[in-house]
């Protein structure tokens, strides 16, 4: 009894895996706190957030900032809540995620972690700034280091994976290394993929057939959030997604999802979403309904003029309380104001907004819009002002500058296009 109150609630399945056998001759990390053998780099002083820090010769995008500052306010509010933080930075680069952690967030500890050895200086010289007992640096390939942190029982609240191109060879060893309830914020960087350029490549990557659609950009977060649905269902879990982020910079597709142990929800939604090129609606398509897709106006015939992708996620991108918690903590921190709109302040409440139940995936543009009805394109917030008094459910998307969230039909859009040129 004793025994199963003090093991860790973790997301693994495999008890008996979790209990390895120690061998003193293989130690448990590569860590590298102290170097002996310095690497001679360039320096490259920034400043983010206040911190300052080394880049030396890793990649390192200023862009990526706001997905980094929304990593720090996820985990901070799951400290607020769990009263504890570990985070696992999976392919660290310089540091300054792993140090913003710690400092920002306040974690308890963070393993730093990347594949490339000489990127140690440059990182335990950037985390030095806080206590050493509060981190640990590795070099390792992401995998193993996951891979180990499972066999050994170490498991992590929060696992950050930041790189190029897919991470879908990494979910299985995240999960695996994460602790039950636990945060993972994933990465792609494959737009070519995600505007369906690559359908093979989707399918060996996330198990979903993409296929051009006007919203590419929304289709690659829900692609990567359908990949991670995947895997986690196959291991027994569900995953739901705080928040869901693209920047067109790379690009970059990021989204923080919160892990769950236990019975997979009947209505997971993830199925296939469609596109006709003739009316210019979207429709959503169940499994069960495989073999009857069709748009209403081909009369439930088969037309060319469709195009359908997926299996993908299909529910909502973001959780509209997690969002406003966010919003609130990046005001107390000036991050966000109520008298001058940040950057940041704009993209959460816009993500807010998009959280509405009532708005459909996709999203409009008003070119499409403004072509269709062979008019100029129409101001958008002339478009929102029509929308709203018409009773539709309406918001800016964060994806797209000239687009709109809706659930009013193509048509009527179409429609009230016209009528604003009058």
């Amino acid at each position: 009894m004793s025994l199963a109150l003090s093991s860790p609630k973790t997301l693994s399945p495999f008890s008996f895996l979790c209990s390895p056998k120690p061998n003193p001759q293989i130690p448990k990390f590569a860590t590298l706190n102290h170097n002996p053998d310095p690497i001679e780099h360039k320096s490259e002083h920034q400043t983010e957030r206040g911190l300052k820090f080394d880049t030396g010769d890793t990649f390192f995008r200023h862009e990526s900032a706001t997905g980094r500052d929304l990593g720090v306010l996820a985990a901070t509010l799951y400290k607020k809540s769990r009263g504890k933080l570990r985070v696992l930075d999976a392919l660290c680069g310089c540091g300054v995620r792993s140090l913003r952690y710690l400092v920002e967030a306040e974690a308890d500890f963070v393993l730093a972690n990347d594949g490339n050895v000489e990127s140690r200086d440059v990182i335990t010289a950037n985390l030095s700034q806080v206590e050493e007992e509060r981190w640990k640096v590795t070099l390792m390939d992401a995998n193993r280091i996951m891979t180990e942190c499972y066999m050994n029982r170490d498991f992590y609240d929060l696992i950050d994976i930041d790189l190029f191109g897919s991470d879908s060879s990494f979910l299985r060893s995240a999960i695996n290394a994460l602790r039950m309830d636990g945060l993972l914020y994933v990465t792609s960087t494959d737009g070519f993929s995600s505007g369906g350029r690559r359908p093979q490549q989707t399918l060996a990557a996330y198990g979903a057939y993409v296929r051009p659609m006007p919203y590419s950009n929304e289709l690659g977060l829900r692609m990567l959030i359908g990949g991670v649905v995947r895997v986690a269902s196959v291991m027994g879990y569900r995953v739901v997604p705080l928040f869901s982020y693209y920047s067109y910079h790379g690009p970059v597709f990021r989204v923080m999802l919160r892990a769950i142990r236990g019975k997979l929800p009947d209505s997971r939604h993830y199925g296939f979403i469609s596109y006709c090129r003739d009316c210019g609606n979207s429709h959503e398509f169940s499994w069960e309904e495989l073999g009857r897709i069709c748009c209403p106006c081909s009369d439930s015939k088969v037309s060319m003029s469709l195009v359908v992708s997926g299996p993908l996620w299909t529910g909502p991108l973001h959780d509209a309380a997690y969002i406003t918690d966010m919003l609130t903590l990046a005001k107390e921190w000036g991050w966000a104001s109520s008298d001058t709109e940040t950057d940041l302040d704009k993209l959460l409440n816009t993500m807010v907004a998009e959280s509405d139940p009532r708005l459909p995936f996709g999203f409009i543009n008003l070119d499409e819009v403004a072509s269709r009805a062979k008019v100029n394109s129409p101001a958008l917030k002339a478009v929102v002002a029509a929308l709203q008094k018409k009773g539709y459910a309406v918001s800016r998307s964060h994806i797209e500058s000239n687009a709109l969230k809706t659930n009013c039909p193509m048509s009527e859009c179409i429609r009230i296009a016209q009528e604003l040129q009058q």
